[in-house]
């Protein structure tokens, strides 16, 4: 295609601002000509920046697909529960789809959307966005090429970061599964999806994993304390203060992630953010809100083979979804601290460091997952133009087995016992 690819944007949230920034650095590329989201700052503001016409802004994606097909793509940042509908409808309309992570919130649902794009032959881009970080591409070039021999073992660590869980998890959209969907499902189906990749086409025979919600309930709620941060007299002592993570934090001129988030109508400033808190979810006590889901969590995962995996989520860490990965094999020993590899030879006993070239925007490198997001919609974009879904990793059929296996681990911690994967068969 010599003509930039036309997508349509349903939900105009930051995972949708963020990825069509990519139309504002290569205009040459990718062109917004759509918008739906019910909320009307959200879609004039992309409006504004895309210069896109009135008659293509929509409150519901349902009337974009009253249309006749006008775009090649569509980008579906919905919440969590609200991905399958529209994913299946815009796939039989004939849009190619990149689809933010979590695919859907049942396995069924999943399947789905699936077997939506298969039939109706259009490409599916699911946003696990670090399959295309670079580094973490170069880990799965250096298995495959033999560096460390045959996996044997795989440890993985996320640290979510205390501000971030209380943020997302505590206050925020994710906080609850009734409304959202599990932790694991939500913040941690990236680091099973990588576990699953880097295994390689060996399948998952059994699972385990346990988990809880910590600290953040009412019993840890210390004494004296308010039900909101603002009124609070013991506020000052109190990591989790929502004055502190967003009031003093838009005082420093800071408008970006997460005080952005909590303005969903209005820019960011003091007033706003403050009248947030006072009355928005944003600015509750950490240890009085709806929230369930887990804090923290491992996985403990058997592959064909005997390769095992281990996998950790923490809420409580320094460091905001820096990954740790170390790979074990026959020949050698990877290990990753989110900025570098290094590899260790059993045989030389020398170590090798490894860095890989990005070449990203700049305009993409605030976006909380490096420079990942940058080279996703570049991969999508570049796989509806040449019509070669090749350049998409993170597809269809291994998106959905990944997620399969995000959907047994947690029957797994919900029941209590080891889940055999072959006792189940998905279609």
């Amino acid at each position: 295609m010599t003509s930039p690819v036309r997508v349509i944007v349903t939900g105009a949230g930051c995972r949708g601002e963020i990825y069509s920034n990519y139309a504002s650095v290569h205009p040459e590329r990718m062109k917004v000509v759509a918008v739906s989201d019910p909320r009307k700052f959200a879609r004039t503001k992309l409006q504004k920046q895309h210069n896109i016409p009135d008659e293509n802004i929509f409150e519901d994606w349902h009337s974009v697909l009253e249309r006749d097909k006008f775009a090649d793509a569509v980008l579906i940042c919905t919440p969590d529960r609200l991905h399958k509908e529209p994913a299946v409808a815009f796939a039989k309309k004939g849009y190619h789809v990149l689809l933010e992570k979590p695919m859907a919130t049942t396995a069924e649902d999943c399947t789905a959307i699936v077997e939506a794009c298969i039939q109706s032959g259009v490409m599916l881009s699911v946003g696990h966005v670090l399959r295309y970080d670079p580094l973490i591409q170069k880990i799965k070039e250096l298995i495959d090429a033999g560096a460390v021999g045959d996996v044997i073992h795989i440890q993985h660590l996320e640290p979510v970061g205390y501000y971030h869980f209380a943020h997302s998890f505590v206050r925020g959209n994710w906080r609850n599964e009734a409304e959202s969907s599990f932790a694991l499902l939500a913040k941690s189906c990236h680091d099973i999806d990588l576990i699953h990749h880097w295994a390689g086409a060996r399948r998952c025979v059994k699972v385990s994993s346990f988990g809880s919600v910590s600290h953040f309930q009412k019993k840890h709620k210390p004494a004296g304390a308010s039900d909101r941060c603002l009124d609070c007299p013991i506020e000052k002592e109190c990591p989790y203060s929502a004055c502190k993570i967003y009031l003093d934090t838009v005082k420093q001129g800071h408008t970006g992630w997460p005080v952005n988030y909590i303005c969903p109508s209005s820019f960011p400033d003091i007033e706003s953010v403050t009248e947030a808190l006072r009355t928005g979810p944003y600015g509750r006590c950490v240890y009085e809100c709806d929230n369930d889901v887990c804090s923290n969590q491992v996985v403990n995962m058997e592959f064909e083979g005997g390769v095992t995996a281990a996998f950790s989520m923490v809420a409580f860490s320094e460091e905001i979804c820096i990954r740790k990965t170390t790979i074990y094999g026959t020949k050698g020993e990877l290990s990753y601290d989110g900025h570098e590899i290094r590899v260790f030879d059993f045989l030389t006993q020398r170590s090798t460091k490894h860095t890989a070239d990005s070449k990203a925007h700049w305009a993409f490198g605030m976006t909380g997952h490096g420079d990942a997001d940058y080279h996703l919609i570049h991969a999508f974009i570049s796989a509806v133009a040449n019509n070669d879904p090749s350049l998409i990793r993170s597809g269809p059929e291994e998106t959905l087995l990944s997620h399969l296996l995000v959907f047994e681990a947690e029957r797994s911690r919900l029941e209590g016992r080891v889940v055999y994967c072959e006792d189940k068969k998905h279609s």
